[in-house]
């Protein structure tokens, strides 16, 4: 009876010490990393699998007084090490599946990967790790792998079958991420109705969130179909421009030094309005009804800076405008009346 006891005894005592030791590791880890030091990412990702290693190590302890035991079968011996494999091939694929996306999630924020990484790009590749992790315990019970495969080929053609929409929504997610023509944190226009910051792209649909601070779900497939526009490709800074009309009576070259003057004063002073490139101004669209049309263009650092830009600068313009006596006219049509007969040589 002590025989089959000690290594019992063995297991939770080693089990114990370990679950110790791991705690004052754990807080120890905790104390020394803060946020968003990728220690402190990393001490999450293996909170729950340095369970699993207490387990494994009080199994090893545990076979490895048993196996000094003469009366321990061999039949028990064999199970226990069975045991251990399979604890062993279950803390190694939930360990190396954390890790692996606390990586990426870490390499995201640092843009190593070039830019945020979405929910089903971590997804994926926690799936593929699993998927190695089943296969190696299924050949470590003795579970031929083979038939498996050729089953769930067959039982994958009938779930893709039904499964159209969803799965038409997932390959569509997988060709976003591959191809990225949005990312997670750029601000786009979809199909002309959704317009806002990117927030996910999940195995089914995108999440925008909208300037009005709303979320608009919208399915994969609607979004990999549709026309997007991107501001922040190639790169965030965008051109901004000002229409502004002056009278008839202005002179143009002062008229453009005017503005330009103002624009370039004005890119240190308000938030989003880049010196460089310099501002411009153009004699564009022309000769309007009743105003020489003048277009300022100048360059903002992303979508929506133009906002608050082009609120600023118009008052400075206005400003600038009366104080150098240029008018901006109001619309003038002249309206000519003529009688029946008018001009005839009277009869």
């Amino acid at each position: 009876m002590w025989d089959l006891l000690r290594p019992g005894l063995a297991f939770v005592a080693a089990t114990v010490m370990a679950l110790v030791l791991r705690a004052v590791l754990l807080s120890l880890l905790r104390r020394g990393a803060r946020p968003p030091n990728g220690w402190a990412s990393l001490g999450q990702a293996i909170r729950l699998p340095s369970m699993l290693w207490s387990i494994v190590l009080g199994l090893w302890v545990a076979i490895a007084i048993a196996g000094e035991t003469e009366r321990m079968s061999r039949r028990l011996s064999q199970q226990l090490g069975l045991v251990l494999e399979v604890a062993i091939i279950l803390s190694v694929t939930i360990t190396v599946a954390g890790v692996v996306s606390t990586l990426i999630e870490h390499a995201s924020e640092r843009r190593a990967l070039g830019g945020p990484v979405t929910g089903l790009g971590q997804a994926v590749a926690r799936g593929v790790v699993f998927a190695v992790g089943l296969l190696v315990l299924l050949d470590a019970l003795g579970i031929q792998i083979t038939p498996i495969l050729t089953a769930l080929g067959v039982g994958g053609l009938a779930v893709a079958l039904a499964l159209q929409d969803t799965l038409s929504n997932l390959f569509a997610g997988a060709h976003l991420l591959a191809d990225k023509p949005i990312r997670v944190g750029d601000y786009v226009k979809i199909a002309d109705t959704v317009e806002g910051y990117v927030v996910d792209i999940g195995w089914r649909s995108t999440r925008v969130r909208m300037l009005q601070n709303t979320v608009v779900v919208v399915p994969n497939k609607k979004v990999a179909e549709s026309i997007i526009t991107n501001y922040d490709l190639p790169e965030p800074r965008l051109s901004l421009s000002i229409p502004v009309s002056v009278s008839y009576r202005s002179e143009p070259d002062h008229v453009e030094r005017v503005l330009v003057d103002e624009a370039t004063k004005a890119a240190g002073k308000i938030p989003g309005l880049l010196a460089e490139p310099a501002p411009f101004t153009r004699l564009i669209p022309g000769f309007g009804e009743s105003s020489l049309d003048f277009t300022l263009t100048c360059q903002i650092a992303s979508f929506v800076d133009q906002y608050l830009v082009q609120h600023e600068l118009r008052k400075r313009l206005l400003r600038r405008l009366r104080a150098e006596g240029i008018e901006i006219p109001y619309p003038v049509r002249t309206v000519e009346l003529r009688q029946p007969g008018a001009g005839s040589a009277p009869g």
